[in-house]
């Protein structure tokens, strides 16, 4: 599965995505194992509260399930102007 980060979620990690191999059961489960691996990773999930997720490029939660999925986006909320 593809994982995508946007604005400073990628800066914090230094790179706009991962390709990941395992196969974690939720969203929640990919994050414990993405903190897992770096302290940039565990910094960039560090408040889950200023984070948004879509899977598929559809908005979710942090307990919906990834079977199936293709892509997972982490971003922070988005603001109007």
């Amino acid at each position: 599965m593809d994982v995508l980060y946007f604005a400073w979620v990628r800066e914090r990690i230094g790179q706009p995505s991962d390709r990941i191999d395992s196969a974690p059961v939720t969203v929640m489960d990919l994050v414990e194992e993405l903190r897992a691996r770096e302290d940039r990773y565990a910094a960039a999930f560090a408040d889950l509260s200023a984070l948004r997720v879509a899977i598929d490029q559809e908005l979710s939660d942090f307990d919906a399930p990834l079977q199936g999925a293709r892509e997972v986006a982490f971003f922070p909320p988005m603001t109007g102007g």
